[in-house]
């Protein structure tokens, strides 16, 4: 049965569990985020201090690389993490990732820079964005099944605050640049400024631990026949599945990771104050805040997939335009507004995306297939964004290269939402 169809009684108990799962895994996610976001927001300042070798192309290249290769671990922490949660179940699981992405925030709190330990400095980052890509891979897959099947109705209202507390990551990441950038002088935000997002984001950990400590066993799960082997049935059985829930995935992730590329494509190639590109992330993620919930009840109302479909059009249309937009016209006022729409486009997609995952694969190995399905469209079409588009800016020299992979990956979700929804009966 879909998950957006599966109903329980909403009694008082079953609706403050559900309370309690949002906050729970609002918190793994924002903290998730949060990291991933503050380290594409501050790139041009970690390429300088961990890879200032050659120009400063290179160096931002570097960097991104560094970001991009964190993600090519992620769908080994899906299967490993997502497998744990099909067969031992869902709190162990969300405790594990919680305590994973503590410990690569703290490494990337306290690294060493290149004028310190030379090019260690870069290796140390590099592990800790594979203990944060590892950790993240089991996080969305675990939290979001843990939502649906906790959720006793409106499941995809309860699941789009997953997406929402990205929102609350990219507002707070973006306010620490804005802020950092104009209160503190050049030296002081290159010697340590940097350093204050990440130390911070450390604090977030112990409240989601607390909270997930006290979290009780959905009863969908406790009451499923549970899989021997569901990593190898994802890959042979369900492997059709998998295949087109990692194609959906794609207008959600290359928004967000659109969204944080902004600022270093405003800053470098549009030549805007670095302050003022950090405003962009600030009003997109209030859009994807505010405006992901109110999109998880219009999808309870029309289904997941449909409303998809409708954003993904709207996202391969509007891609070339926004962007011809913004380079012609360059100012503070476009830039918001552009960055804004690619928000709206971005809570739109994403907020129904979490219940459509769930609803494609059964529930004995649901964990697993939704945290391998996402992080394999999150690498393939998200992760690895910021430094195809930096390649293809520096290969190319058109500023309009980001609406092309843009609508490239539209054509792709629209293609696995098709698919979606005629053979697996997604709604």
């Amino acid at each position: 049965m879909p998950a957006t169809s599966a109903t329980s009684a909403a009694t008082p108990e079953r609706l403050a569990a559900a309370r309690k799962a949002v906050v729970s895994s609002s918190i793994g996610a924002a903290l998730e985020w949060f990291d991933i976001i503050v380290y594409a927001s501050f790139a041009i300042v970690i390429a300088e201090n961990f890879f200032p070798e050659g120009d400063s192309t290179l160096g931002l290249i570097l960097t991104f690389a560094t970001f991009a290769i964190s993600y090519l671990i992620r769908p080994l922490g899906g299967m490993f993490l997502g497998s744990y949660a099909d067969r031992h179940g869902r709190k162990g699981a969300l405790t594990l990732t919680l305590t994973l992405m503590m410990v690569g925030t703290l490494i990337m709190a306290i690294a060493p820079t290149h004028a310190v330990v030379g090019a260690w400095a870069g290796i140390i980052i590099l592990i800790s964005r594979l203990i944060q890509g590892f950790s993240a891979g089991g996080e969305f897959g675990t939290a979001t099944t843990f939502l649906v099947e906790t959720a006793p109705h409106r499941k995809a209202y309860y699941a789009s605050w997953q997406v929402a507390a990205q929102g609350i990551s990219m507002f707070l990441a973006s306010a620490f640049g804005f802020a950092l950038f104009n209160w503190l002088s050049k030296d002081d935000l290159y010697a340590w400024g940097w350093r204050i997002p990440f130390i911070i984001g450390i604090f977030i950990g112990p409240v989601g631990l607390y909270i997930r400590a006290r979290l009780t066993e959905p009863d969908e799960f406790l009451t499923s026949e549970k899989h021997a082997g569901p990593v190898r049935a994802i890959f042979t059985h369900f492997l059709g599945r998998l295949l087109t829930a990692s194609a959906c995935i794609g207008v959600a992730t290359i928004s967000i990771y659109l969204i944080l590329y902004m600022p270093t494509f405003a800053v470098k190639s549009l030549h805007v104050t670095a302050s003022a590109a950090y405003l962009g992330g600030v009003v997109a993620g209030l859009v994807i805040l505010i405006g992901t919930p109110f999109v998880g009840m219009l999808a309870d109302r029309v289904g997941p997939a449909r409303l998809m479909l409708w954003s993904a059009v709207a996202a391969f249309v509007l891609a070339w335009p926004l962007f011809q937009l913004i380079i012609s016209t360059p100012t503070l006022p476009v830039f918001l507004l552009v960055v804004g729409l690619l928000g709206v486009l971005c809570a739109l997609y994403f907020g129904p995306l979490p219940t459509l995952l769930t609803e494609i694969f059964p529930v004995n190995v649901r964990t697993t297939g939704v945290g391998v399905a996402y992080n394999i469209g999150v690498t393939v079409m998200g992760g690895l964004a910021p430094l195809v588009l930096t390649w293809l800016l520096d290969l190319t020299g058109v500023l309009s290269a980001p609406s092309f992979y843009y609508m490239a990956v539209a054509v792709i979700s629209l293609v696995g939402l098709g698919v979606a929804r005629t053979r697996y009966d997604a709604l």
